[in-house]
């Protein structure tokens, strides 16, 4: 809940000072900042062998995962902050479907089930249900569903970079990848950040590797299942920051769009979870969830 807390607070930052700066030096400073946190880290632990055998593997990682973040924190800027949260958390619903294409991955009934449940969440958020076509959706609405996809893609060419590559190498080429790339827009966009503005960057950066702690953290402290439920508070807390700062409403397709994909989300981890514990022999199963 603290780590939900943390990323609702970084919503909250980037929808104030995205009135100021455009939207490219905004993930900039959050990519700089975040390398900054973590190069005493990976100083500490290092980075092994640089030397890989997956480049491109690492570059459409890095690529899904900035594609990810300029939808998201664009989507912010535009769309009460409850509603950008929640699309950010549909990626679970797009996992299953590129893991299936992609990784050859079994799809069970019991997960197309639920998939089918959340993308009916999703239809509610986007208001398509009383307008039967996709001319009622805001083109901002898409962005930050597609950002969904973009995480659903990063998440998953992680777990297939895990296969070889240990998890310092995965986070080094990543930090390098995206701060190169999130820099290249600063060409044509740069635009010199008042005091203001450096300091709600820092704190975008702040609270963002804060959030990516704690929920690490409360991962090796229970099952991946049951953390799941937890990821929707960010929702709950945005939906609080909106009301207070914005005077944001509460729709009732929002809160039942939001039980939707919560209900699909944790219907599909309990599914995935069920065939990993048949695949796996037992006395493999907690490195299977390390890897996973």
């Amino acid at each position: 809940m603290l780590g939900e807390l943390c990323f609702a607070s970084m919503g909250v930052g980037i929808r104030l000072v995205s009135t100021e700066l455009p939207n490219a030096m905004v993930v900039f400073g959050r990519n700089l900042v975040g390398i900054l946190l973590l190069a005493p880290w990976l100083l500490r632990n290092g980075v092994g062998d640089l030397k890989t055998a997956v480049p491109g593997l690492h570059l459409l990682r890095a690529t899904a995962g900035i594609s990810a973040m300029y939808c998201f924190f664009y989507a912010i800027a535009e769309l009460p902050l409850a509603e950008a949260m929640l699309l950010k958390l549909t990626a679970p619903l797009f996992i299953p479907l590129i893991a299936m294409l992609w990784l050859h991955e079994r799809v069970s009934g019991l997960l197309w089930v639920a998939l089918g449940i959340g993308f009916a969440g999703v239809i509610l958020i986007l208001d398509l249900a009383p307008r039967g076509a996709w001319a009622g959706v805001s083109l901002v609405s898409l962005i930050g569903l597609l950002g969904g996809v973009f995480a659903a893609v990063a998440k998953v060419t992680v777990r297939r970079l895990s296969r070889s590559e240990p998890t310092t190498r995965i986070v080094f080429y990543f930090a390098l990848i995206a701060g190169l790339i999130s820099a290249l827009p600063l060409a044509w966009e740069w635009q010199t950040p008042t005091g203001t503005a450096l300091g709600l960057l820092l704190g975008i950066g702040i609270a963002a590797t804060l959030g990516q702690l704690a929920l690490t953290r409360g991962l090796t402290l229970a099952p991946a299942s049951r953390m799941g439920a937890f990821g929707y508070f960010s929702v709950i807390f945005g939906a609080g920051y909106g009301w207070l700062f914005w005077d944001e409403p509460l729709t009732l397709s929002l809160l039942m769009g939001t039980a939707l994909i919560a209900a699909g989300g944790l219907l599909a981890s309990r599914a995935r979870n069920s065939e990993a514990c048949v695949r796996e022999p037992r006395e493999d199963s907690r490195a299977y969830g390390r890897s996973a």
